[in-house]
This record gives structure tokens, C-alpha cells and sequence, in this order.
């Protein structure tokens, strides 16, 4: 879980430096990508804990 996180907020970061790049030009010239958590849905979660659960059982199923 901990692992997964970080690796949100790694790209998170990467975005946020982009659109801060951007930041005061019109919005139709923006390139950079949206936030990846804050306001957005998390789709398919359940299905990727299942799979991180049969790969690395001992560490994510005392958490279930």
C-alpha cells in the first residue's frame, strides 16, 4: 500500500511541476496532464487488490 502510494504521489509531483509550467496561459494552449487524485475517481481498485493480494499475500491480506 505504501509503495502504491508513493507512487502516486512520485507522479502527482511530476504533474504538478508540469502544470505549474503552464500555469497563465490560456487554457486551450495547456498541455500538462490533470491532478491524478484529487477529484478524481479511482476505478478498478478492488481488482487491483486482488491482484496485489495473490502476488504479495503475506503482506497486503492482514490488512483486508
Amino acid at each position: 500500500m505504501k509503495l502504491l502510494w508513493l507512487a502516486i504521489c512520485n507522479i502527482e509531483d511530476k504533474r504538478a511541476r508540469a502544470r505549474e509550467k503552464e500555469r497563465g496561459k490560456p487554457a486551450n494552449e495547456r498541455k500538462a496532464a490533470p491532478r491524478l487524485v484529487e477529484g478524481q475517481v479511482t476505478t478498478n481498485w478492488k481488482k487491483a487488490l486482488a491482484q496485489l493480494a495473490l502476488v504479495y499475500p503475506d503482506r497486503i491480506e492482514p490488512h483486508l
